[in-house]
């Protein structure tokens, strides 16, 4: 029997392949010792060649497929050397198999109460869905670079065409290119925290086709901009405004606080669930619009709203969900932390005619004190019957959960993009009496190890 300290880097093994993780990554086991292997599919029998010794794992690199799996295909992405999507290698069919499964095994456990798994929505494009990519930009041998990082590095893989992405947002990218190359600015690094060049943030909209291109960069002015915006709306009409995001910062988060125009607008429109909403880069939207149409009419069927409910939208973005069921309440409360995104709710709620709402700035964590001061500001008490809550992929914190369930909502319809944290919720919620009966997975990133979720959590 093997242990880990019998291999060593360089060693060449036969493996078989069992699973794989959300990062795209094989998994096998040799006897008993884990080992990830990039590039290949459950089911895969593989010649490798370590090249990791961990304490408690090894990580290994394929060599050649020895016994191809039934669920790999090759027809998926033209980009032979991006590792970004880590389902690239296996067919669709079967990624929504493994999806579903994965939801599946987090919900059957006692401590969630057993829940039933509904079959998954597929995501209604397989390619082209996203509206919304981040580019980070390197130099490379003299060579400018602009595309996505490598898993679990910061190394840029330089993209031309990404099949998730509008083709579209690969010719900006090759215009930006031809940008720098004339001008040659410096490039940020991440070592020294020095050079200028960021991101590229390019955001569409699927209905009405504007475009907004954001430079993100360490400093406040870019070299030759006229040229730069000259070469991007002469080729691209649909762009209706280029705007400079200044991040000065020493951190791996993408975007700074401040912005600056540099033509055009900072925002652009486009109608999601039958509202038109305008949204502004830092503002939150779902990437995948035809497929988060569908989840939000899912989640008006689960919070069944009546005309004299009160809604509670928290994590509401520009809006978006919370608009699309407010004519079938009696009044909607969104609270954001983006200030932006807010005065976008506040402009979309107008701009749809929608009276009933009202929107408030501050963290979802604070919900009680945001709650005082909305109920100051509207001159009565907010006693919420139904609470849609959308998190970032950390979940909701512990205490919003107790405040949220204390509130006594006759429903609460939690969309999550992390099924892990919304399982950890979901128990949660359970000491205080809220529980479900099943929970819906929606392929919202297809491709991609991500998978979306809702559950509707009502007072048992």
């Amino acid at each position: 029997m093997g242990t880990k300290a019998t291999y060593k880097k360089n060693d060449i093994i036969t493996l078989k392949i069992e699973d794989i993780t959300d990062l795209g990554f094989g998994v096998g086991k040799l006897y008993g010792i884990v080992v990830f292997v990039a590039d290949t599919v459950p089911g895969d029998v593989i010649e490798a060649k370590i090249i990791k010794v961990n304490s408690s794992y090894l990580v290994a690199r394929c060599e050649k497929i020895l016994e191809r799996s039934k669920m790999r295909t090759d027809s998926r992405c033209d980009e032979a050397k991006c590792k970004s999507c880590a389902y690239k290698c296996i067919s669709y069919s079967d990624e929504l198999r493994l999806k579903e499964e994965g939801v599946r095994r987090l919900f059957s456990t006692d401590a969630v109460g057993k829940i039933e798994t509904k079959k998954i929505v597929p995501s209604a494009k397989e390619k082209r869905y996203r509206n919304k990519a981040q580019y980070p930009i390197t130099l490379s041998n003299g060579e400018y670079e602009i595309g996505f990082f490598a898993p679990k590095t910061h190394r840029v893989t330089p993209i031309r065409n990404c099949s998730l992405a509008p083709q579209i947002f690969g010719d900006i990218i090759e215009v930006v290119k031809d940008y720098l190359r004339a001008t040659t600015p410096s490039v940020y690094s991440e070592e020294s925290g020095e050079g200028l060049f960021r991101h590229v943030y390019l955001r569409r909209g699927e209905v009405s086709r504007e475009i907004l291109v954001t430079l993100v960069i360490n400093g406040e002015t870019i070299p030759n901009a006229d040229a730069l915006i000259r070469s991007i709306t002469e080729s691209f009409p649909d762009v209706v405004g280029i705007i400079l995001n200044v991040n000065r910062e020493k951190t791996n988060v993408i975007l700074g606080d401040r912005y600056i125009p540099l033509y055009g607008r900072d925002y652009i429109y486009d109608t999601l669930a039958g509202v038109n909403l305008k949204i502004t880069a830092p503002s939150f939207y779902q990437v995948n619009h035809d497929t988060a149409e569908l989840l939000y009419k899912e989640a008006k069927r689960l919070a069944e709203p009546k005309q004299e409910d009160v809604l509670l939208d928290l994590y509401c973005g520009a809006g978006s969900i919370g608009l699309s069921m407010a004519c079938d309440v009696r009044e909607l409360i969104g609270i954001e932390i983006i200030q932006s995104a807010v005065e976008c709710a506040k402009e979309n709620a107008r701009k749809n005619g929608i009276e009933n709402a009202h929107f408030f700035t501050g963290d979802a964590k604070d919900t009680e004190k945001l709650l005082v001061s909305a109920e100051a500001a509207l001159g009565k008490k907010i006693k919420p019957d139904i609470i849609i809550l959308d998190p970032p992929r950390a979940g909701c914190d512990e205490g919003l959960i107790s405040f949220t369930a204390n509130l006594v909502p006759r429903k609460i319809v939690y969309i999550s993009c992390n099924p892990k944290t919304l399982a950890r919720d979901v128990e949660r919620y359970r000491t205080f009496g809220y529980s479900t009966d099943s929970v819906l997975p929606v392929d919202m990133f297809p491709c991609t190890g991500h998978v979306e979720s809702v559950v509707c959590l009502s007072k048992q």
